[in-house]
């Protein structure tokens, strides 16, 4: 187990009180990494971990649509520890949801939330990745930036709200291109950029809500079932620590199997 233990690795995990993240962030925890949760609520981030959890970690607002924000809190991170190890990109903000009638000004807020946020925290832990001559990026993406909907998932039962619209997909393929560009660019440097592509995860509101639409999703891939956040801590571990220093550039699907059909 020696392979994946973070002892010592400085974290940044943006949006890491979330669905997602905060299955990330405990798997991080796990393994002795020191963990910086980082968004814009504090209490979102108080209500999702316990009080001995969060004596293991901290949190640092950040906005992720502010080049500011997002400057200002790499420096205080690297005064704080001296070293940025690991960053994931998991948090996005996006709006709009029409197919056919979205206005440019949600197609380009959801681009800029998607894929340029994460460009942005990029470009601000390239100058300490390379001083250091180490680091792990981890691009969170979606099974929507590989493939596209099917659209027969959202017809009836109330499914029409959770409809995948169509630059949140356009912007994770963006993503995983960006992904790709970065580990060309940093692999000389000893930094691998790699991105997780989640499948079918829905908000435990949305299973409580709506168990047809459920049902659907996991007749979807060939595991027959939706994914758990903890289906994530396993390739987060991968990914952040030394066991994939030979692996950079890369989109790993945890999806059941749904990119495969």
């Amino acid at each position: 187990m020696q392979l994946f233990d973070l002892t010592g690795k400085v974290t940044i995990v943006t949006g890491g009180y979330g669905h997602l993240g905060s299955a990330m962030v405990k798997a991080l925890l796990s393994a002795n990494a020191k963990v910086i949760v980082a968004g814009r609520n504090i209490e979102k981030y108080e209500l999702k971990f316990t009080a001995k959890e969060r004596t293991q970690m901290f949190f640092m607002q950040l906005d992720i649509t502010s080049e500011t924000s997002i400057n200002k809190l790499f420096d205080e991170v690297y005064r704080k520890f001296g070293r940025i190890d690991i960053l994931i990109n998991n948090a996005h903000t996006a709006k709009g949801n029409s197919q056919e009638n979205m206005p440019d000004s949600d197609w380009a807020y959801t681009m800029d939330g998607v894929v340029g946020s994460v460009h942005r925290c990029i470009k601000a832990v390239i100058p300490i990745m390379k001083n250091q001559r180490s680091g792990k990026i981890i691009n969170i993406s979606s099974m929507y930036g590989l493939v596209s909907p099917d659209f027969n998932l959202y017809k009836g039962d109330g499914c029409e709200k959770y409809t995948n619209p169509p630059h949140y997909g356009a912007a994770k393929a963006a993503m995983n291109q960006l992904t790709r560009y970065f580990a060309v660019l940093l692999g000389s440097y000893n930094i691998q950029v790699n991105a997780i592509t989640p499948g079918p995860f829905p908000k435990p509101e949305i299973q409580q809500e709506n168990p047809v639409f459920i049902e659907r999703l996991s007749r979807k891939n060939p595991l027959n079932k939706i994914g758990k956040p903890d289906d994530l801590a396993g390739v987060t571990l991968l990914l952040s620590s030394s066991a994939s220093d030979f692996i950079t550039g890369q989109t790993i699907q945890v999806d059941g199997g749904w990119t495969i059909w």
